[in-house]
């Protein structure tokens, strides 16, 4: 296979997503914290406040994708809306007295998030040759999850050394969310669009034609029907291993339920403060550590086979941690997890840059962002409720249980011929 080198505008996403991580997680692992000590509630407020925030968007992730499809030149634009609005609302999290404002400001946050990952992976996908889409994607989550690591020890140096209280914490993310901003300005480049597109631009269908971003945005809130007509159509426009690996997908997020339950399980067990943030620094780090070399395997072996090691790997992990009775047992399966999971990020996006059309990837992980963010509500509710009506045992037991379940679907159902 011919060596490609990664464009400058890959690289410079991967700095993106860097600071961007860096901001969130100085302030992510305080969410569960701060529900379980100051705000006095549970694992199924917890889950209700993770799962309305990953699917207070969900539309907006499909409209995004098949807007910046549709709109030559406008995947940048989308994500300066994307990651301005949640390195503006992130740092407000430092005023909140209750649950309801955090879910507010927790949504506003994710929403951002909607905005921008779909065009972003489509712009990913777009900038580098197909060969090399696993390392591509691999180096992005990388750049992620060092980005998350380096934002988790800030915040546990700012607390140990400068003895800052949570909120002064918090605040401090928007200095690296305004350097967000400037590389993503200044440092990402439209990649040329497919001519036959710029020719003969197809119709977006709630946007009446209006070139503006705000205007279609209006257009999204004020014309639901024409949006979920469209939706549908736009569905059943897309490959039959696609529909399927969505479908599956689906049904994995009911598995892969937020990470934020790992430190809630870790306050379960006693940890301090300090530990459970050092702890989301060394699931960072393990993640990081394996999504580059991920997503090298992924090109060279297989994306499919990548991702069923991954989600295997996922579901002994899971099982594993409902299962240990002390912290330090939680950090060994906590270092599982981060590997297996970290191996296959890279494979699972790429899967879908490889069954989607060069003209619709961006409706193409506008699907697969909708789908896991329409599941995120139910399944965390659902993990929730059985951590808070039997224990965290059954909770993480009931998840493994699913992934499996998912694994042999992958593998058996999901796609035709090897990927």
């Amino acid at each position: 296979m011919k060596k490609h080198k990664l464009p400058a505008t890959v690289v410079a996403l991967g700095l993106v997503s860097f600071f961007n991580d860096l901001a969130s997680e100085m302030v992510t692992p305080f969410i569960p914290i701060l529900i379980a000590t100051v705000l006095g509630a549970g694992p199924l407020i917890l889950g209700l406040v993770e799962g309305v925030a990953d699917a207070a968007a969900s539309f907006l992730k499909l409209w995004a994708g098949r807007y910046s499809d549709r709109k030559h030149g406008r995947r940048k634009q989308l994500m300066v809306f994307g990651y301005g609005l949640s390195n503006l609302a992130r740092p407000l999290l430092a005023l909140v007295s209750s649950w309801g404002a955090l879910l507010l400001l927790r949504s506003l946050d994710r929403s951002g998030k909607g905005l921008r990952n779909a065009p972003r992976d489509a712009l990913l996908a777009d900038s580098a040759h197909s060969d090399i889409h696993g390392f591509a994607y691999g180096f992005h989550r990388a750049m992620d999850n060092a980005g998350a690591l380096g934002g988790t020890l800030l915040a546990v140096a700012a607390l140990s050394w400068l003895h800052w209280s949570v909120s002064e914490v918090i605040l401090w993310s928007a200095l690296p969310g305004v350097l967000v901003l400037l590389v993503l300005i200044f440092g990402v480049r439209e990649a040329p669009y497919p001519v036959a597109q710029q020719q003969k631009p197809a119709p977006l269908a709630w946007s009446f034609g209006c070139p503006a971003i705000t205007s279609d945005l209006a257009n999204v809130v004020c014309s639901p029907s024409r949006m979920a007509s469209s939706s549908i159509k736009s569905f059943s426009e897309l490959s039959h291993n696609m529909r399927r690996y969505l479908l599956v997908l689906v049904l994995f997020t009911f598995a892969r339920v937020s990470e934020s339950f790992i430190l809630l399980r870790g306050n379960e067990l006693g940890m301090s403060v300090v530990q459970l943030l050092l702890l989301w620094a060394v699931l960072n780090l393990t993640k990081s550590a394996a999504s580059l070399p991920g997503g090298r395997m992924a090109d060279a072996f297989g994306k499919r086979r990548l991702s069923l090691i991954s989600w295997s790997g996922y579901a002994v992990s899971f099982v594993a941690i409902g299962l240990v009775e002390h912290g330090n047992a939680l950090w060994g399966c906590t270092v599982l997890y981060g590997l297996l999971a970290g191996l296959g990020e890279g494979s699972e996006r790429a899967l879908i840059s490889l069954y989607a059309d060069e003209r619709e990837r961006g409706t193409a992980f506008g699907w697969y962002h909708l789908a896991v963010g329409l599941s995120a509500i139910p399944a965390g509710v659902l993990f929730g409720a059985i951590w808070h009506y039997w224990n965290a045992g059954a909770a993480f037991l009931f998840a493994g249980t699913l992934a499996l379940l998912c694994v042999l679907l992958l593998r058996f159902w999901s796609f035709n011929g090897p990927v």
